[in-house]
């Protein structure tokens, strides 16, 4: 029987490990935590997520997201199966109880008869009787297995940097100025249309606080980060505002959709809204506000804002840097490493970013490996669904591409999204003979590519060719 290392328990290599023991192969989980500990991570639990509480939009109709959660569900993931096991309300969104879906995970993988978790740190290449490797160790990748990887790949790892939202102890908000509400009153999965705490700034406050923002004193870098760029999906709050005085109101702080109820009639110049991040409701995250301000700093200047001027912080934000390998050049189609076949990779040391990606991406690798394992042909999926979207991005990426400057465009981290899938021919009008437009063509066209995406992603899951309730 064919034995598979994954090495790291995040969300790539607990769902990697998951697909490949349900498929009946026999895997070893190396998990360094808590042996060697991590900047970000704060417990010993597999899918831990250290940064945002939430999977995003969960609408597989008209976001690339929500489509690659169904696919998810498709293929029996257990990062999904957690995540709606523990889901707190979000609104349209997916957000988890943080503690209790890292618990459902571990649980899940520690109990499973044909998966071991080895707590220890891999800090090298895997030893060569190690016949089949998954090395899924995402962006905080230990420094020696870094450089062991990159001595094996002959390529340089890109890096970048992620900033950490601050979290509020619900009981501190005053909700004498914070109302409950959704933006546009949407309700997503297990919600109500009033998930989101808003805090309202007029335009005052609004310029005070960006003058705050610009001028705290944020935290010095060392000498090996000064040069790295930050990934533009996680961009510190004040990184943001430094862009321009109006570019918060039309990002996170925008006031659009929602409506004061403490004073109905008065528009708010911007607002500031927080996420319930556990199933109590005692804690609240900050929607947007990753930063990279020191501690004091933060707790002066997220004060000034409305409801918030005696709140208390269960976490304040930080940053962490983050590696990436330059995947197109240095992985195959299946995400096995080109000098070392043995080897493939998973999860955001690919180049992807966010949660439900890595876990896919994870769980693709899981998916070859059970096909490698069993000698037959490992058919990628279309381009046309959200995961062959997303692999296609990483394993073929922008190399060709060309910056104007005659230079190859660079590799770069990247969420799921429609810009990565094939073009198709929406429908131009309504059942009723009406000629769409505006926001109307925009939903018909996404309708349409996430309809294509469902039925590829059907036929392409029909063909995997191994029965699961064979292996059990």
């Amino acid at each position: 029987m064919t034995l598979i290392h994954v090495i790291g328990g995040g969300l790539a290599g607990s769902e990697a490990a998951w697909q490949m023991a349900q498929a009946g192969l026999d895997v070893v989980l190396h998990e360094m935590r808590p042996v060697r500990e991590t900047e970000a991570h704060q417990t010993d639990g597999l899918a831990e997520l250290v940064c945002s509480n939430s999977f995003r939009s969960d609408d597989s109709e008209q976001n690339a997201v929500g489509l690659i959660h169904h696919e998810l569900r498709q293929l029996g993931s257990l990062i999904m199966a957690s995540a709606d096991a523990h889901q707190v309300p979000a609104g349209s969104a997916l957000a988890v109880d943080r503690d209790g879906f890292s618990a459902a995970v571990t649980r899940a993988l520690d109990s499973h008869p044909r998966i071991r978790i080895s707590r220890e740190e891999v800090s090298g290449l895997p030893p060569a009787d190690w016949e089949k490797v998954i090395i899924a160790t995402g962006p905080l990748t230990s420094p020696d297995l870094s450089r062991a990887v990159l001595e094996k790949s002959g390529e340089d790892a890109l890096a970048f940097f992620d900033a950490i939202a601050p979290i509020v102890h619900f009981d501190s908000v005053d909700l004498s100025k914070a109302w409950f509400q959704s933006r546009y009153d949407k309700v997503g999965p297990g919600g109500t249309g009033k998930d989101y705490l808003n805090c309202p700034l007029d335009r005052d406050q609004y310029e005070a606080f960006m003058d705050a923002l610009i001028e705290g004193d944020t935290a010095d870098f060392k000498e090996w980060e000064q040069n790295t760029p930050y990934f533009d999906g996680c961009l510190p709050i004040e990184v943001m505002a430094a862009r321009g005085r109006e570019t918060l109101r039309h990002g996170p702080m925008k006031p659009m959709g929602l409506t004061n109820a403490h004073n109905p009639d008065v528009k708010a110049y911007a607002v500031v809204q927080l996420r319930q991040d556990n199933a109590l409701g005692t804690l609240y995250n900050m929607v947007g506000f990753q930063t990279k301000l020191k501690y004091g700093a933060q707790a002066d200047i997220f004060r000034m804002i409305p409801g918030l001027e005696n709140a208390q912080f269960a976490r304040l934000g930080g940053l962490h840097r983050n590696t990436f390998l330059n995947s197109p050049r240095v992985l195959d189609e299946t995400l096995r490493l080109k000098a070392d076949p043995r080897i493939r990779f998973a999860g955001q040391i690919t180049g992807c970013e966010g949660y439900v990606e890595s876990a896919s991406v994870g769980c693709l690798a899981g998916l070859f490996a059970v096909r490698e394992a069993r000698g037959r042909d490992i058919p990628p999926p279309p381009p046309t669904t959200a995961m062959g979207a997303l692999l296609g991005h990483i394993t073929g990426g922008h190399i060709s591409r060309d910056d104007g400057a005659g230079k190859p465009g660079s590799f770069q981290p990247m969420n799921v999204n429609f810009g990565l899938f094939p073009p198709i021919e929406a429908p131009s009008k309504d059942e009723n003979g009406k000629r769409l437009k505006g926001k109307d063509k925009s939903r018909a066209k996404k309708l349409a590519m996430t309809n294509r995406a469902k039925a590829d992603f059907a036929g392409w899951q029909s063909v995997l060719g191994f029965d699961r309730a064979a292996a059990e």
